[in-house]
Order: structure tokens, then sequence, then C-alpha cells
């Protein structure tokens, strides 16, 4: 049976990125590598953690990239909203690594950010699914279909989500809320465990159950 590889949240931590890459020795051909969002913000490395995964995606034949709200984030800060809140949640650290200044015009900002890579935050999914599993950043509303479910609720949600016993229909494999280990419950599996705040970087391999960490 073919692989899927989800990978936590990395908010510019490069090098552990690199390192859980080479640990899992996955199968570019086989297996599927699934990023649960946040690449970015906090971290010291966010420019180049988009382009290992860009160069990933030309690496491997099934990578999945789903939004964080980190990234949602961003994207409203280059059309100029919610500037305050971006900063608030580390983003000048994404800023400098792309060498955009507070006072640059909302057009100087995107001119900034390599066409590739604006392609890519533009890109990204808001949760992905498959026979057994929901792939999403944050989480899910509990009693809600998948479809209704609003794109804040899917990026933002903690622990009205974390702290339900409620059946998904499929386990739901989620980042967003940092943990010191993962959270493997019944109906869930958490994976950020916190790598920018000194933690590791999680990966999960399914369906066996399988953490990896650096």
């Amino acid at each position: 049976m073919n692989k899927m590889f989800a990978i936590g949240d990395i908010h510019g931590c490069v090098q552990k990125l690199r390192e859980l890459i080479g640990l899992i020795a996955a199968d570019p051909q086989k297996d599927t590598l699934i990023f649960i969002g946040d690449y970015i913000d906090r971290g010291s490395s966010n420019r180049d953690v988009v382009d290992n995964v860009l160069q990933l995606k030309k690496e491997f034949k099934n990578v999945i990239c789903l939004l964080g709200n980190h990234e949602q984030m961003l994207l409203n800060y280059l059309e100029d909203e919610d500037e305050e809140m971006y900063l608030c949640n580390g983003g000048k650290h994404t800023l400098s690594d792309y060498g955009i200044k507070l006072s640059d015009t909302t057009g100087e900002r995107k001119e900034k950010i390599p066409e590739a890579h604006l392609l890519f935050f533009q890109s990204l999914l808001p949760y992905h699914q498959t026979k057994d599993y929901i792939f999403v950043h944050a989480g899910l509303i509990p009693g809600i279909s998948i479809d209704k479910q609003t794109i804040d609720d899917l990026l933002w949600v903690r622990y009205k989500f974390i702290d339900s016993d409620y059946d998904f229909g499929r386990r739901v494999i989620f980042g967003h809320t940092p943990m010191s280990n993962p959270l493997i419950m019944e109906n869930k599996i958490g994976i950020d465990t916190g790598a920018v705040y000194g933690g590791k970087l999680t990966c999960l391999e399914l369906p066996k159950v399988k953490i990896y960490q650096v």
C-alpha cells in the first residue's frame, strides 16, 4: 500500500524540514506528501521553506499543500487587509525575508514576492479528503458537514474541535494548535508540535500511524 506522510506546521524552520524529509525516506513515485499549512511566519527561514516545498513538488509525483491561517493572513496583508493582525502573529519575519517594508504600497508588496511563491500561496487548498482521512489545518466544527464549514473554521478553530469526540466520518489530521507531543485520538490526530517554539517538527505516516520527528 502506498504511504501518506502528513507534515505539521513548519513556520520557517527550514533545517528541520530538510532533516525530516531525509528521515522519512518517502518514495517520490508512490507516496504522497501532505503539508498541513503554516509554512511561514515566526521562524527565520520562511522564504527558504517555500523554496524547499516547491522543489519537493517537482521531485514528488503526489504533493498536497494545504492553506494555513498564516498564509491566509499574508494574502490578506498583500491586499492591505488586517495588517496589524498579521504583524502581531509573526508576519514581520516573513516580510523581512522578502524584503517588504511596512511603508511599501500594496503593489510594491506583491512585486517583492517571486511569482512562483505568490502562486503557491494562492493555490493552497482549504482541506483534502481521502477515503479514510480528512486533512485540514486547524480542524472542523462538530456537527457541520465539511462543505458547510467556513474558511475561518478550517483555519482557526481550536478547542471546540480538539475537545470533541464527534465522529466526522473520517479521521481528521490537523495542525495549528501546538502541543508537546502528537495528539492521537480515535477521531483525530494533531501533528503541530511547536517546531518554531523549540519543539519538534512532526510527520505522521499513514495508514500505519507512525510518527517521525526532528
